[in-house]
């Protein structure tokens, strides 16, 4: 099996039983999509192979990342991994752990237990006062009865900025200590995940007419960044306004069609809000010809949907809240990126959704996103993880109104045209079918925005 393995797994295995044999703790940083569970599956072996542990425990932030470590387990050791008699060990998620039995827990004690713990930075724990529900759960059962542990996560770090549980950090600029970290800049180097190309979406003549108390006023913004800074549009109405969905599908679809022609099974990602805007984005696909599958956190066949997805089918999937980290799914090349939250642990990790190979013909993942300033600062992070010779943030200036391409001598960074359009005419109606509604002011929002759109490509060449 070790054949099979990347060089950097072969050297994590390798870092990680000469760590064993004076520390039980180790923590691997590895970018999304470069094979972590398949090289804990083989530290296993390893491990099970001379003779320093009898059981194996894996677990993981959701059901769904259980099986898919499961069955990688399975596939390598050759055994189960059900619990059941006879079992090589079991997998579990984090949430399980608080309802394990007291005859569970005592297996660590009579047997030399190996815990493996997948996206570890769902547990935060340095100590019972700062620590959540499962950070707990590791601090009181696994820390000190483990034989050892293995820690796995792609973005070591929370949001909530508490210590992870069962991590070290330096101090006192407090920063994590891993064990062995594989980044997305030696991933792209190696040719172990795809190189991400970022577009953010923005405008320069953003139209907003509002009507209150029967008159009607109107205002250009310079930029989607502007409009959100200067008027009472919110990130959630830009991200509901037909509009911006469609200039963004509109884009996704054609990179798509591109990336079919070397990658016939190449398909893509939305990610949305909520259920209604799922819903929205999924009728607009369909007007577009498209056909898809949407994936919510409530709909009981979820995984059955993902695992269908895996195989074929649509071109397209809509996520909510489903198809964040830990999902497998290695056709996904292009993401079309409408969610509200706007952390960095949520936005690297939709975009190592995108990033695993499966052949040589596909070194590129396409990422699509309004221009919201947060999001423009994450994508400029991924650009200084990426290899220098890889990583450049092209601006390309927006055109005037009635000027052409060949004047200008524009460069569209890929794209095979960049519709030039009319500034907006305040007598006329903006906007899309549905205006934005204020509850609380009472005022009601419509917004233009004209086909004439600045790209800010971050892109591998």
């Amino acid at each position: 099996m070790t054949g099979l393995l990347r060089l950097w797994q072969r050297e994590c295995i390798d870092s990680a039983l000469i760590h064993y044999e004076t520390e039980r703790h180790f923590l691997c940083h590895a970018t999304p999509g470069a094979g972590k569970t398949r090289m804990a599956a083989v530290l296993s072996e390893a491990l099970l192979a001379s003779n320093k542990i009898d059981l194996i425990f894996c677990f993981a932030p959701s059901l769904q990342v259980v099986e898919g470590m499961r069955a990688t387990f399975s596939s390598v050791l050759g055994g189960r991994l059900d619990g059941l008699i006879g079992a090589l060990g079991a997998a579990f998620s984090y949430q399980a752990m608080e309802y394990r039995s007291e005859a569970f827990w005592r297996l660590l004690d009579d047997y030399r237990v190996f815990v493996v713990f997948d996206e570890i930075h769902h547990c935060a724990g340095s100590d019972f006062l700062f620590s959540n529900a499962w950070g707990q759960q590791i601090l009181k059962r696994l820390q000190d009865q483990a034989a050892y542990t293995l820690a796995l996560s792609g973005t070591p770090w929370r949001s909530d900025d508490r210590p992870i549980a069962l991590a070290r950090y330096t101090s006192p600029e407090g920063r994590l200590v891993t064990d062995y970290k594989y980044g997305l800049r030696e991933a792209v180097r190696d040719g172990v995940c795809r190189s991400p190309r970022i577009v953010l979406l923005d405008n320069q003549q953003v139209g907003v007419a509002e009507k209150a108390r029967g008159e009607r006023t109107f205002k250009l913004y310079p930029s989607i960044a502007q409009l959100l800074l200067e008027s009472s549009v919110t990130y959630q109405h830009l991200l509901q306004h037909e509009e911006v969905i469609m200039q963004m599908l509109r884009l996704g679809c054609e990179k798509l069609t591109d990336l079919s022609r070397t990658t016939p099974n190449a398909a893509g990602l939305v990610v949305a809000t909520d259920i209604d805007h799922a819903n929205q984005i999924v009728l607009l696909l369909e007007t577009m010809g498209e056909s898809c599958y949407v994936v919510t956190t409530e709909a009981t066949d979820a995984q059955q949907k993902i695992n269908c997805f895996k195989a074929g089918g649509p071109r397209w999937i809509v996520a909510v809240g489903m198809i964040s980290e830990g999902t497998d799914i290695p056709r996904l090349q292009v993401c079309c990126y409408l969610s509200r939250i706007r952390t960095e642990l949520y936005f690297r990790q939709v975009l190592g959704r995108i990033l695993r190979r499966i052949g040589e013909a596909d070194g590129e993942a396409w990422f699509f996103s309004p221009a919201e300033t947060t999001l423009k600062k994450l994508a400029e992070r991924i650009a200084e993880d990426l290899p220098e010779d890889n990583a450049v943030l092209r601006k390309v200036e927006l055109l005037d109104a009635d000027a052409t391409f060949e004047e200008v001598g524009l460069k569209t960074g890929g794209f095979d045209e960049i519709e030039v359009g009319i500034e907006p005419n305040p007598n006329e109606s903006l906007g899309g079918d549905t205006p934005f509604h204020n509850p609380v002011s009472g005022r009601v929002y419509e917004i233009s925005f004209s086909a004439h759109y600045r790209q800010e490509l971050l892109s591998c060449f």
